[in-house]
């Protein structure tokens, strides 16, 4: 058990080798409940997420997700976060870490009729993760988890209690994410468990998500990284109004020198840890952000940010770890990619 975000979380179980492979091979439940919950309700609701998310949330289909950025007025990324749409509200999803920062910006641009409502202490969120993720859910809860679509969400009964269900997650397996009341929380964990789910830790969650190419906060995103340098322009939306950040992302769509996050794959089996240099020609010109021995590749992989005329596939690269030159290769990510199901 480990501090994490202002929680006591458990690095692992059974292993993290072990466990990152259940995920891969069959179903891993992750306890998540430290990422913050957040209802916002109101007449104002929308204006208020359009104004502060970098993703158009006023073209979100009722019981939609969308992926997308908080950021600050400089364009630097203040949080990433998923909001969910529903038939009278919008709840989002926000990093542990973050949870009081983002409350505070939310609360600070609102205006007019808005409620926020932070359910993090009061609700359980659990994520059930793998190839027979569909097969596990499905059995526990009576409504058709099935036939939900891939960032769609949807209301749940369970014990006779309110919660709901959505297919995302952080791991680049199938899957679900599951909000319940705390105080049905450990009866589903158990059930889940009790189906043959393998219980996961931080250390299995952060292998899997950065094979699956998947950023964290902290790491490939801060305050002073945009999200056009993290790779997630994808999640900026041009065509919506204005919203805070827009007019420095707007200057920063020209400028081709600012550093990009890019992914490696090492030579050696030695792992690149957070802030490794990464060198060209003996001269350092990046750092790496997050890096792991793949548990699933056998391959040491790593993410970090370089200028833009180094981050192409098959430039060569090397990483100092602990003075030691790695020989290292620019790849495409997601190093990892789930086979497509037919």
């Amino acid at each position: 058990m480990v501090p994490f975000g202002g929680w006591d979380m458990p690095v692992q179980y059974s292993g993290i080798a072990a466990e990152h492979h259940a995920v891969r091979t069959a179903v891993g439940v992750f306890d998540i409940s430290h990422m913050a919950r957040v209802n916002v309700r109101g007449r104002n609701a929308m204006a208020l997420l359009e104004k502060v998310f970098t993703n158009a949330v006023a073209t979100m289909k009722v019981g939609q997700v969308r992926y997308g950025l908080i950021c600050n007025e400089q364009g630097g990324i203040r949080d990433d976060i998923l909001v969910y749409r529903w038939s009278d509200s919008f709840s989002a999803v926000i990093n542990a870490s973050n949870r009081k920062k983002i409350l505070a910006w939310l609360d600070q641009h609102r205006e007019g009729e808005v409620t926020l409502d932070d359910r993090t202490f009061d609700t359980t969120m659990i994520a059930v993760q793998g190839p027979r993720a569909v097969d596990l859910v499905a059995g526990i809860f009576t409504d058709s988890v099935r036939s939900l679509k891939y960032y769609f969400a949807r209301p749940l009964r369970y014990r006779e209690v309110d919660g709901f269900i959505s297919r995302t997650g952080y791991t680049g397996e199938d899957g679900f994410e599951v909000v319940v009341p705390s105080a049905v929380g450990r009866l589903l964990w158990e059930e889940l468990i009790g189906g043959g789910a393998v219980p996961c830790g931080l250390g299995a969650r952060d292998t899997l998500r950065l094979e699956a190419g998947m950023p964290l906060y902290g790491h490939e995103l801060t305050e002073t990284i945009d999200p056009l340098q993290a790779g997630l322009g994808w999640a900026v939306k041009w065509d919506k109004g204005p919203f805070i950040g827009r007019t420095a992302l707007e200057a920063a769509r020209t400028d081709t020198t600012r550093p990009v996050r890019l992914g490696l794959e090492l030579d050696s089996p030695r792992a690149a840890r957070e802030g490794c240099p990464i060198l060209a020609n003996g001269e350092t010109v990046g750092t790496v952000t997050s890096g792991t021995l793949s548990p699933w590749l056998k391959k040491s992989v790593a993410m970090g940010y370089v200028r833009p005329a180094l981050a192409s596939p098959g430039t060569p690269l090397a990483v100092d770890v602990r003075g030691t030159l790695l020989n290292a290769t620019v790849v495409p990510l997601p190093f990892y990619r789930r086979p497509k199901t037919t």
